[in-house]
């Protein structure tokens, strides 16, 4: 009875110990899966109408308000600081206006119903009324505009991994859907256009989500790479090469 107690316990024993490995192996697994880089699945177009390499250098470039679908309002700052942070880390020879920036130059020339109008006429036309461009660029200093327009932002998360009940991994999702014009405001025209769109997925133990912020700037980021630019050091940003408030917009 006794050598029959003792072979009980140590087949508990066994039974404990591989469940407990095959329980630390997953959570391993798991971890590792977990901890990898995030999926990243993107559709992106452009196209360069009338912008060269070197013109953004010359002639600088400035945020104006960006359009959204019904519902994103609130991330259209949001969205234009990210283009704009991104501009003024990775290109740091080109003048960038912010957006900020542009909405206080327009304030302070006192023409805001003109830049009211213009986006009005945008809503039902998709043209800027040239003699507006015009002036904003004046005012701000900068030759191009930069147009964004928010088509979508869609979060989501499913669990991928339960035990006992629970749900250890959740997949974490974001969608993001972005176009960009940039116009030259003295011409009255589109120089360069193109749209993004952007899927990211990541595994994680935590709650926490993909963030707005985190997906645009990558998307600026893909977006911006495309943009005709000569990196060249005799290129000075505008405020550097041209000190007169009369600015010869002859190149």
């Amino acid at each position: 009875m006794q050598k029959w107690r003792e072979q009980s316990i140590s087949n508990r024993n066994v039974v404990y110990t591989g469940i407990n490995r095959l329980i630390f192996m997953l959570f391993l697994s798991l971890c590792l899966v977990a901890c990898g880089a995030p999926v990243v699945y993107t559709s992106l177009q452009h196209r360069s109408i009338d912008l060269k390499a070197g013109d953004l250098q010359h002639g600088g470039i400035a945020f104006i308000t960006p359009s959204s679908v019904t519902g994103r309002e609130q991330d259209r700052q949001s969205l234009a600081l990210s283009f704009a942070s991104i501009l003024l880390n990775d290109y740091k020879d080109i003048r960038v206006v912010s957006l900020p920036e542009t909405l206080s130059a327009v304030n302070r020339a006192n023409m805001t119903a003109d830049y009211k109008a213009m986006f009005d006429e945008y809503q039902d036309t998709g043209i800027f009324q040239k003699n507006t461009l015009r002036k904003i660029g004046e005012i701000t200093g900068v030759r191009y505009l930069a147009q964004l327009k928010l088509g979508g932002f869609r979060q989501e998360s499913a669990g991928r991994f339960g035990f006992l009940g629970l749900r250890l991994m959740e997949t974490k999702r974001a969608n993001l859907r972005v176009f960009l014009q940039i116009w030259d405001s003295q011409e009255g025209s589109i120089v360069w256009e193109g749209l993004e769109e952007l899927n990211l997925s990541t595994d994680t133990f935590t709650e926490k989500v993909i963030n707005f912020n985190d997906i645009a700037r990558r998307s600026a980021r893909e977006l911006l790479e495309h943009i005709p630019y000569q990196t060249d050091p005799k290129l000075l940003p505008l405020d550097e090469a041209k000190k007169d408030a009369d600015i010869d917009w002859d190149f």
